[in-house]
């Protein structure tokens, strides 16, 4: 099966597990349950799920290769789902992007307005360590696994991860980016805001899969660089790509001008800042890449359009 097959395979679960991992409310509630499916019913990539799905099924020697492995670790596909999503609603909130469209539609605090855009973004968050509990509840002889996920996700979501980078993002566009230490700086932030996620989602996925030492090792290091990467491409197609391609507003970046790869590169240097990156993803993930899918898949989005 090629690389493109196995992706939409996993992505076709996530998209069915998803609305039943955030049942409708027909109670005080509807309105914030309305808001949070809005955006995470949206469509998207989904490569988080994607990448919790494809580690657990290569990774240990219980669950390899097994449909057991995708069905334990499908609420956390779920949950990183949920929170990629929260964090795209705040990101849209005027206080930080400002911005009025994502996934080609309406943002949510558009069509909610502010305060219900950031409480489906809390519900989504908090909703997804619930349901990756509950999975921990459910499978009491992988209970540790699933708690070594949960420990895995909160890292990368919050104070060591995501939130640490968008902190400092935030910062550097408010109040510009220490010119001495630019690099730095850009490193920090799409180390922690994006390729934090990206690393978080295949450790969670490797811990379900009860991985060795070696394979949690490498899937890290591919991640990290995995995630960095797609951050770099994310960039030059800011730069290059049109609105209708990318279905959220582009060039906006060079506007307001935020600290970015092709900010600090310029095109061409981004370019081979990306290629520099895939290649280190690729030979990180060797050990536990035996059908080449995470291979072709770094390649795959450096080449990618939109």
């Amino acid at each position: 099966m090629t690389m493109h097959a196995q992706f939409e395979r996993y992505r076709a679960m996530a998209e069915a597990a998803l609305p039943l991992a955030l049942p409708r409310d027909s109670g005080w509630a509807e309105v914030i349950t309305d808001a949070a499916r809005y955006s995470l019913l949206a469509g998207g990539k989904r490569l988080r799920p994607c990448l919790v799905l494809a580690a657990a099924e290569r990774v240990g020697t219980d669950l390899r290769d097994s449909p057991s492995a995708l069905r334990e670790a499908l609420p956390a596909a779920c949950a990183m789902e949920m929170i990629h999503t929260y964090s795209l609603i705040h990101d849209d909130l005027p206080a930080m992007d400002n911005d009025t469209l994502r996934r080609g539609r309406p943002t949510n605090h558009v069509v909610y307005g502010e305060a219900m855009a950031i409480l489906a973004g809390d519900a989504l968050l908090t909703h997804a360590f619930a349901h990756m509990a509950r999975a921990a509840q459910a499978n009491p002889e992988h209970a540790l696994r699933h708690l070594r996920a949960i420990g895995r996700v909160a890292e990368a979501a919050g104070l060591t991860g995501m939130v640490a980078g968008q902190a400092l993002d935030v910062l550097c566009e408010k109040q510009g980016a220490d010119p001495a230490r630019r690099e730095e700086q850009l490193h920090f932030i799409h180390k922690n805001k994006t390729a934090a996620m990206i690393r978080g989602a295949l450790l969670a996925g490797a811990e379900i899969g009860g991985a060795s030492e070696r394979e949690l090792t490498a899937l890290s290091r591919y991640g990290a660089a995995l995630g960095l990467a797609f951050q770099v491409a994310d960039d030059i197609l800011d730069a290059t790509s049109t609105t209708e391609e990318m279905g959220k507003t582009v060039g906006k970046d060079e506007k307001e001008g935020k600290l970015t790869y092709v900010a600090l590169y310029g095109v061409d240097g981004a370019r081979q800042r990306l290629d520099s990156l895939t290649e280190e993803a690729v030979r990180e993930v060797q050990p536990v890449d035996a059908d080449g899918f995470f291979s072709d898949l770094a390649r795959d989005f450096a080449a990618r359009k939109h």
